[in-house]
């Protein structure tokens, strides 16, 4: 009887890492096309992200409550610093 599924749809495993076969000794693997620019952009998008994550602006509700307190306090003609008598 004829099956109507076909032949297998799966690589067979060859035992190397990602069907590839390792380089000689002595010699470098080629780079593929898409290599570099994904390199680029994922290790520089990290990058990015660390330089962003860095200089973001403090927008918390303790640093917006003290500059507040110390613009009122100085304000009313008090000092702001504490001063160990």
């Amino acid at each position: 009887r004829q099956s109507s599924h076909g032949g297998p749809h799966y690589n067979e495993p060859s035992g190397w890492l990602f069907g590839e076969k390792p380089p000689p000794p002595g010699q470098k693997r080629k780079w593929e096309d898409w290599e570099l620019p994904w390199y680029i952009g994922m290790y520089g998008s990290l990058l990015l992200a660390g330089v962003a994550l860095a200089y973001k602006p403090d927008t918390s509700i303790q640093s917006w409550a003290m500059k507040e307190a110390r613009e009122r306090m100085e304000a009313r003609g008090e000092v702001y610093k504490y001063v160990p008598s």
